[in-house]
């Protein structure tokens, strides 16, 4: 197969640092739509954080939230164009820390949107400072000793929290360390898209990211980081499909 440039991504530059995650989960997105959504109106909610400008790399309509509010402008756009595919985009630090009511709130009241979290582990936009998902014992430029669960507490597991909630209808958490993972990365995110296509309710995906510069690392070796020490404290899989009986 000859690998093209998806139709909705514009020739736009990506301003992401060598070896970067978003760039990878934006293909997979615009894949998915390029598949299944190009007669669709779409909606991309944009946060704050590295994905700053990801309205800049899509042809389609997209709304710039405040931090941490993506979930909540989702809601809005969702229920204003009930029709279109909603979704928000949003790092660990915009939708786990500063967002997290917004985001537990939204899948409580079962919103018909799509969530898709990037969790790399760290505040990346702001210098690599520990986030809510930065693991035991990784070294931060605010936790230089390592986090320490007795002082700083234990990392925030998102995807576990919200599926007891009766709103929630898909919650997947999934990685982008190697070909056999990006694509289960991107079945889940044309699940989560068919779950909210049928009204079912909330649906979220977590991908496992890297950031090689904040971690200081090459992109490979950032990669086999997530494959041997991030994997410890996150689990893989689709952990709710309300309409396929899981």
């Amino acid at each position: 197969m000859k690998y093209k440039r998806p139709e909705c991504l514009t020739g736009e530059s990506m301003h992401y640092c060598p070896g970067c995650g978003h760039g990878i989960i934006h293909r997979l997105i615009a894949e998915v739509i390029d598949e299944s959504y190009k007669d669709h109106k779409i909606v991309g909610v944009a946060p704050v954080g590295c994905a700053v400008f990801i309205y800049d790399y899509f042809n389609f309509d997209f709304v710039a939230a405040a931090h941490g509010r993506a979930t909540a402008a989702a809601t809005g756009v969702k229920r204003c164009i009930p029709d279109a595919l909603v979704f928000s985009y949003q790092g660990d630090g915009d939708i786990a820390a500063i967002g997290t009511s917004e985001v537990i709130h939204a899948a409580t009241r079962g919103e018909n949107f799509t969530a898709i979290f990037v969790n790399n582990g760290v505040y990346a936009m702001t210098g690599g400072q520990m986030a809510p998902t930065t693991i035991p014992g990784q070294v931060t430029v605010s936790s230089p000793y390592g986090r320490d669960p007795k002082v700083q507490g234990y990392h925030i597991k998102l995807c576990e929290m919200l599926i007891p909630l009766d709103g929630v209808a898909f919650v997947a958490r999934t990685s982008i360390h190697n070909l056999k993972n990006i694509e289960f990365t991107k079945k889940a995110i044309k699940r989560a898209f068919e779950v909210q296509m049928n009204k079912e309710g909330f649906s979220i995906i977590e991908v496992l990211s890297n950031c090689p510069t904040n971690w200081g690392m090459t992109p490979a070796e950032s990669m086999k980081r997530i494959e041997n020490e991030v994997l410890k404290y996150y689990n893989l899989g689709i952990f709710k499909d309300k309409g396929r009986g899981i």
